[in-house]
């Protein structure tokens, strides 16, 4: 069978793929959830759910630095990578190996629903992957008005907070949010903190990742304590599509109407 991914890069398979190796954390526990669990041969060090099912599998490195050798020794049918996430080498230098390697190019929820029901159908996995999309578009049929100026960083030193064009930003969209970020160029934008305050954030999100924010960080934000409120989020539930994006919405919708 002949395919395309999120890039339009094409791919052939003979049948649907039963060697799966995972680059992203978000899409191996998305595999899991729709029954492809069972195929996954190898992940990530990053790939941390569902725990329990992937604490025997072989892992790959990182992200950024997969072990390419031990990928291709691994002779998968399918490589799941995203454009985020992995580099463009090592997609090409996969791909001239001779190993089929899907990429997605997830920006928005939106994005998360069409991409991941044509890699379900890829996966002759779209029975079982359809009632979890079909609840995502439900809960974005009709979102809040926009009605809080939030921040959410994703990094300290430098400062980066989410931007334009991101899953996350679009998460925090679909939730009432004003993201302040886009009024910076970049999709994961960089500034001093002043900066960032600049733009009068009502709510500041502190996720749990990629940056693991804590008590520690809050002397930072000492100038604007009683002027807008410090909230500590689940990072996953931020930048993960796909099984937690239902709940993610609901919580951030709760979390910003009750900022204030």
């Amino acid at each position: 069978m002949r395919f395309s991914d999120a890039l339009g890069r094409q791919l052939e398979l003979p049948a649907p793929p039963r060697r799966i190796i995972s680059l992203v954390p978000s899409m191996t526990e998305w595999l899991f959830s729709v029954g492809a669990g069972e195929r996954v041969v190898a992940v990530t060090d990053y790939c941390v759910e569902p725990a329990a099912a992937i604490a025997h599998l072989p892992r790959v490195r990182g992200t950024k630095n997969p072990d390419r050798a031990a990928i291709i020794s691994l002779q998968p049918d399918l490589v799941i990578a995203e454009q985020e996430e992995n580099r463009e080498r090592d997609v090409r230098a996969l791909s001239e190996a001779g190993i089929n390697v899907y990429v997605t190019a997830i920006r928005s929820v939106a994005d998360a629903v069409k991409q991941l029901a044509a890699l379900a159908a890829v996966l002759d996995v779209t029975p079982v992957a359809a009632p979890m999309l079909a609840a995502i578009e439900a809960a974005i049929a009709a979102p809040p008005p926009p009605t809080r100026r939030v921040l959410a960083l994703i990094w300290r030193d430098p400062w980066m907070a989410v931007g334009q064009a991101t899953y996350a930003g679009d998460v925090l969209r679909l939730s009432g949010g004003i993201n302040v970020a886009i009024e910076l160029p970049g999709r994961y934008p960089r500034a001093t903190l002043a900066e960032f305050l600049a733009f009068d954030p009502e709510v500041i999100l502190l996720p749990s990742e990629p940056y693991p924010f804590s008590e520690r960080d809050l002397p930072a934000f000492a100038e604007v304590t009683g002027r807008c409120r410090l909230a500590f989020c689940d990072g996953m539930a931020l930048t993960w599509p796909g099984p937690r994006t239902v709940t993610a919405l609901t919580t951030f919708r709760h979390l910003l109407e009750d900022a204030l």
